[in-house]
């Protein structure tokens, strides 16, 4: 418009002089006689074109071709079956539109008009994306944080959003952390208010989520990925630094600052529950507040029509949150060691072997090469270990069974009076333990002598005796081992003298 202007004064200066006026206009003759044509067939002079805006002038120096009046598309219907359906293109539905209007727009003016109106309605993008149901979910965290008094003390609330690209739903949740358990947690209680789960879930870069960042081959968390398997989805990380790879998540992060945080503002909390109670009825306020024009219905709305119905359906149990611990080495105890104090074992070939262990609030399940080998209640406290009988090699094994018990249990088996001697070998000591090799004596004698081992434990009680030599002697040494005495009496005995002998 520049150059038409000055073309413009140099003839209201110099007359119809073409050479002229191209010499001091820098252009050719046959521009200047297309411009003057033009000026001339919109009746604009100088004078006239210093009052007009560019954008005026162009339209009045180069009017748009006149178009026939074709039949309009329904834009609205047209855009929800581009999100509805996934493998629905816009060739297809031009295709569709020019079956049933053969003189409407062709595919080039389809698509510009489109994009035109997506633009006006508040969905042009960055990026040329089409959001299809059912596709995805956009996950992050919320810069700012709010703070709530818990017990007495002032602590920091973490905001989880997350928002479906397609619908708009968004969903959001207070945590005290962005660890592991609170990330996996929120999860959870994500997809059960959605009732479905997303073909994909596109989280941010933090190291709960994603242990290495890369576009082309990310790796995930070992527990987020436990997750995602058992809800039958994908991660595909954001590039790291790159906002724009979720803008739907960004988005509702800053619809959870002005619809859901700043109605808040002034309430004071006294606890995570109180807080995110407050929060969630404010999110079902947003989801089911109206969009803007030219848009219809609401977030919840548009998503029960288009997008619930491609979701997939929720596993038959949720998942149970835990942690997965990695490449631990078994110790020459087969044991792992956990949380740096408490001991758990596995089976003893695995000694010096790694194995992974999966860990919940109540339970530690360990894994070999995605084999589950032992599984432990979890430890509480300091300093303690969780040894199953069935992990021990056969001589450690027996030592362990070796109980005071089982002593008595065994000595039970061989006669009254053996189980009776055990029983004041182990009680006739300070501690149970002192009297435990004593018994084991025993039964070991009786594995070589059990048709005599009955009678010399007899003959150890009558005697007042309380140790496992006593009654080795007796049977070492082939001594004469006399019959049971009976409640009745002393009976009769070498040793003993007939009465009258004394007076």
């Amino acid at each position: 418009m520049r150059r038409i202007r000055e073309v413009l004064r140099l003839s209201a200066a110099m007359g119809d002089n073409i050479s002229a006026i191209a010499r001091g206009g820098a252009m050719s003759r046959s521009t200047v006689r297309e411009y003057l044509s033009r000026a001339k067939t919109a009746g604009i002079d100088a004078t006239k074109a210093e009052t007009m805006t560019d954008e005026a002038l162009e339209v009045a120096l180069f009017p748009p071709p006149a178009e026939p009046k074709r039949p309009v598309p329904d834009w609205t219907k047209i855009d929800e079956e581009l999100r509805k359906h996934k493998h629905v293109t816009r060739k297809l539905l031009w295709m569709e539109y020019k079956a049933d209007y053969p003189d409407g727009y062709e595919f080039s003016q389809f698509k510009r008009r489109l994009k035109e109106w997506q633009k006006s309605s508040g969905r042009g993008l960055a990026m040329r994306q089409v959001h299809r149901a059912g596709e995805a979910v956009q996950v992050d965290y919320a810069g700012d944080k709010v703070t709530i008094i818990d017990q007495g003390v002032v602590r920091e609330v973490n905001i989880f959003v997350a928002c479906l690209p397609c619908s708009g739903l968004i969903y959001a949740e207070g945590s005290w952390t962005q660890g592991t358990e609170d990330w996996l947690s929120t999860h959870v209680r994500l997809f059960q208010f959605i009732g479905g789960v997303p073909a994909r879930v596109v989280p941010d870069n933090l190291k709960t989520g994603v242990t290495h960042a890369s576009y082309w081959d990310p790796v995930i968390n070992a527990s987020y990925a436990a997750l995602i398997r058992h809800y039958g989805t994908v991660v595909l990380p954001a590039r790291k630094g790159k906002p724009k790879d979720k803008p739907s998540a960004e988005s509702g992060v800053i619809q959870v600052y002005r619809w859901l945080l700043a109605p808040l503002r002034n309430q004071k909390f006294f606890s995570l529950p109180e807080f995110n109670k407050a929060l969630q009825a404010r999110v079902i306020e947003l989801n089911d507040r109206p969009m803007a024009p030219p848009r219809e219905g609401s977030r919840r709305t548009l998503f029960e029509a288009v997008e619930r119905a491609a979701l997939k359906p929720l596993p038959a149990e949720p998942y149970e949150v835990g942690e997965w611990r990695l490449r631990l080495r078994v110790n020459v105890d087969y044991h792992i060691i956990l949380d740096r104090r408490h001991l758990y074992s596995v089976p003893y070939a695995l000694v010096h072997k790694e194995v992974d262990a999966f860990l919940t609030p109540g339970l530690v399940q360990i894994y070999h090469r995605g084999e589950r080998v032992a599984s432990h209640p979890r430890l509480t406290g300091q300093k303690r270990e969780s040894t199953l009988a069935e992990h021990m090699p056969p001589a450690h094994s027996a030592i362990a069974k070796r109980t005071p018990d089982w002593v008595r249990d065994e000595a039970a088996k061989i006669g009254v009076a053996t189980r009776e001697y055990v029983e004041r070998l182990l009680t006739g000591r300070d501690h149970i333990e002192q009297g435990l090799r004593s018994c084991l004596g025993i039964l070991r004698m009786a594995g070589k002598y059990p048709d005599r081992i009955e009678a010399a434990c007899q003959r150890a009680l009558v005697a007042g005796a309380r140790s496992s030599g006593y009654v080795e002697d007796l049977l070492k040494h082939g001594r004469p081992l006399p019959e049971a005495i009976g409640d009745e009496g002393a009976g009769q005995h070498a040793n003993l003298h007939p009465p009258g002998t004394f007076h």
